[in-house]
């Protein structure tokens, strides 16, 4: 790998402590794959691995949430269109369609800034060739958490009945988008009325990305239905892609 110096080309505030960067570069790579970024700080050149939100072929795009004590991304919010910023030039990570079979429906299930990879796999189209529908879920603590929420909305409307948006806030609610964590709203069946889609093992593939307890907990859920882990020799119903 080799690094590659370029600049920020915009940056967008959802909710404090979480932003979008879009850089002045493009790169070649799979929807769900991840780059790593980096800064020359006083204490030395620090890099993170951070998901890709574009599409294939537009300018990079990353959905950052501030870590309090981290190494990286404290120094990334001070960042302003026109700072430096380093970036490797090989793009890595199998949270990617190659490893997926395809399903009459395919579910994508994220917290936080875990809807970055899904990001691409939507505005790439990649999703929509895996499966006849697709339901994206994306948990929050509250509404202003919901990073792209009217892009999804026009996406719905372009879509129809191909894609689904299920926003979930866990903490504040706001009427009448569903009310609670993810795997809360899936024992209880609510996911599955809000998007009018059965998830069963016999139709449905689950990708999972954010924080690694929704995921381990979603996992034991969906093996109460029959669903497994999909590897590539021992094919199964269910993907993730744990972030930290």
């Amino acid at each position: 790998m080799a690094l590659v110096e370029t600049t920020i080309a915009r940056r967008h505030d959802w909710a404090p402590g979480l932003m979008t960067l879009q850089l002045a570069a493009q790169a070649a790579f799979k929807p769900g794959q991840f780059m790593n970024l980096g800064l020359h700080l006083p204490s030395g050149f620090v890099s993170r691995s951070y998901s890709l939100a574009s599409a294939p072929g537009e300018q990079l795009e990353v959905l950052l949430a501030r870590v309090g004590e981290g190494a990286l991304t404290p120094a990334l919010f001070d960042l302003q269109p026109g700072a430096a910023i380093t970036l490797d030039d090989k793009p890595q990570g199998f949270f990617t369609f190659d490893y997926v079979p395809p399903h009459r429906d395919l579910w994508l299930l994220a917290t936080g800034t875990g809807l970055g990879p899904f990001l691409s796999m939507l505005r790439s189209g990649a999703a929509f060739e895996r499966a006849e529908r697709v339901v994206l879920v994306h948990g929050t603590r509250g509404p202003a958490e919901l990073a792209n929420r009217a892009e999804l909305l026009q996406l719905v409307a372009d879509r129809g009945g191909s894609f689904r948006y299920v926003p979930a806030l866990s903490q504040q609610p706001e009427a009448p988008l569903a009310q609670g964590r993810i795997t809360a709203l899936l024992a209880s069946g609510e996911l599955e009325a809000r998007a009018e889609t059965p998830l069963t093992p016999d139709r449905a593939h689950v990708m999972l990305c954010g924080n690694p307890t929704m995921i381990e907990d979603a996992i034991a859920l969906l093996a109460s239905r029959g669903m497994k882990r999909h590897r590539q020799r021992t094919p199964g119903h269910i993907t993730t892609e744990k972030y930290w």
